[in-house]
């Protein structure tokens, strides 16, 4: 499902890209209703499975903030599930990854930017967060836009860039050497996947860490100032 495989409704079109993260979205609530059923059961291997990853995700999300973990955790935990499950929509026959798209990378890419500043001014306040942008000297603001609208492109461009074009490779050998040889593609899709899923959580995990550890430096400077 591509732009062109979109729906029109006369002057209103939606992309083949919408369609198919709606699709994820609809899978994933269907499957959280499901496993909220089976927690509130008895010991189960759904159960199990549900606790052991959220445990995983948790772990990984207190080593880099070890003391805002259970406010992240739920964002970056979401984002990772969402991500696997887009980029392994592209291994189903006449779908493709919503993240081959860059409109959708753009779109998460803009969810992280505007959360990075959510926590860190929930934290911290507004106006004690914003003076760290004239830190060490009002003369770097500009360079920290800069830095802030460049990693967020990043972002943006080295998701779509990735999907993209793994699925353009498993089609440009099925087209030329057909059904057997992608095979190995696929696996690699799959890998790929995986780990493109957890570098765009990570990336994010990290930027919401150096908005949370403006409130450490703030009470540091605060201290020694006393």
């Amino acid at each position: 499902m591509n732009e062109a495989q979109g729906i029109h409704f006369g002057t209103l079109s939606l992309s083949g890209s919408l369609l198919t993260t709606w699709l994820v979205m609809l899978l994933l609530l269907s499957f959280s209703a499901f496993i909220r059923h089976k927690l509130q059961q008895e010991d189960n291997l759904w159960r199990t499975g549900a606790e052991s990853l959220f445990a995983m995700m948790e772990n990984a999300v207190q080593e880099v903030v070890p003391n805002h973990y259970k406010q992240v955790t739920p964002f970056i935990a979401t984002l990772w599930v969402y991500l696997v499950c887009a980029n392994l929509l592209g291994l189903i026959p006449g779908l493709h990854s919503p993240t081959a798209d860059l409109s959708v990378t753009a779109g998460l890419a803009v969810i992280v930017f505007v959360s990075v500043h959510w926590f860190g001014i929930r934290n911290l306040g507004l106006k004690t967060y914003l003076k760290h942008y004239l830190s060490p000297n009002p003369i770097m603001l500009p360079f920290h836009l800069m830095s802030e609208i460049s990693r967020t492109l990043a972002l943006a461009i080295r998701l779509f860039g990735n999907i993209m074009s793994l699925e353009m490779a498993i089609l440009l050998v099925l087209l030329v050497a057909g059904f057997l040889v992608p095979v190995p593609l696929m696996m690699l899709h799959l890998v790929e996947a995986l780990i493109q899923a957890y570098i765009f959580g990570v990336l994010a995990l990290l930027y919401i860490g150096t908005s949370l550890e403006n409130k450490t430096t703030s009470s540091e400077q605060g201290s020694k100032n006393t």
